[in-house]
């Protein structure tokens, strides 16, 4: 038996096969090389941030896509995959200037309370209110560093329909102080080097925090042990600021899960260059453009 003739493909049509194929190939340089630039920039110098929670309005409100300086408290290598939201070891460059009380920050947030990293890579919103050293004392509802009342910035408020819950207390950092949102420490800002004395009292407060500095902090009901090696203090090794939401009522912050490492810091918003309601899908365009807030466009944060 004859075979059958295998057709040929004729030199146009490989052509166009040929051509489709590195169109296509350029198309996925262009990306991944739009990824690499963003990404690089990104970590480097301006980042955007879309506000996702009310907790510091009317300094900024939910729905508002700000531009943030991260050249300030030290630009560094890229800290997530953009797009992709996948985290990445980074290394921070010298700072220009270290991050200050009043000062409202962006950083990555370190974990809800009981936890020793956060299950999802996120950046938070808040005003820093003290810094490494510093003590600080929430009287009801009147904030106080190292002794001294703190005055409100110029848009945080307090809601007076918000009544303390005594369950509170439970859910407040450091687990087992009893603290409240308006009556909270007082408490110290740890500053690297700080020594913490520990014991059978207060092991379940450090706990969490000796963790996320990377060791492992046990006790056999009578003598404590960090790393296994047994011990009555700990010395701090880095160091951090507290954070707290302009909408005090309002503000899942630092007194529910804890201290802010100062190397997670990456930078403060600058500028709102858009504003719109987050909460609509996409595929009502429409209404989702009929929300924009075109006053907010341009606000200076502060």
């Amino acid at each position: 038996m004859k075979e059958k003739a295998k057709p040929v493909k004729d030199s146009k049509q490989k052509g166009k096969e040929e051509n489709s194929g590195t169109k296509l190939w350029s198309w996925i340089k262009t990306i991944i090389g739009a990824i690499i630039v963003v990404t690089i920039i990104n970590g480097l110098a301006v980042a955007s941030f879309v506000v996702p929670t009310p907790s510091m309005e009317r300094t900024v409100m939910t729905g508002d896509f700000l531009f943030v300086n991260k050249f300030i408290y030290g630009p560094s290598t890229p800290q997530v995959i953009p797009f992709f939201n996948i985290p990445l070891p980074f290394i921070h460059f010298p700072v220009f200037r270290e991050p200050q009380r009043g000062d409202v920050i962006v950083f990555i947030f370190p974990g809800n309370r009981d936890e020793i990293k956060s299950e999802e890579f996120q950046y938070y919103l808040k005003r820093c209110v003290a810094i490494a050293g510093d003590t600080l004392e929430v009287k009801n509802n009147h904030l106080f560093v190292n002794h001294i009342e703190q005055p409100l910035a110029p848009n945080a408020h307090y809601d007076p329909d918000v009544a303390e819950m005594p369950s509170e207390k439970y859910e407040t950092f450091p687990y087992g102080k009893g603290y409240t949102r308006e009556n909270y420490g007082p408490i110290r800002i740890p500053k690297k080097g700080d020594v913490l004395q520990l014991s059978m009292n207060n092991l379940h407060e450090w706990v969490i925090f000796i963790a996320r500095e990377g060791h492992k902090l046990t006790s056999d009901g009578t003598n404590i042990f960090i790393d296994g090696s047994q011990t009555s203090s700990y010395r701090v090794e880095r160091d951090y600021c507290f954070g707290m939401g302009d909408n005090r009522d309002h503000s899942l912050d630092s007194r529910y899960w804890g201290f802010i490492p100062k190397e997670n810091i990456v930078g403060t918003p600058v500028i709102v260059y858009w504003s719109w309601d987050t909460n609509l899908p996409i595929r009502q365009i429409i209404d989702k453009i009929a929300s924009t807030r075109w006053s907010r466009i341009g606000t200076l944060i502060k």
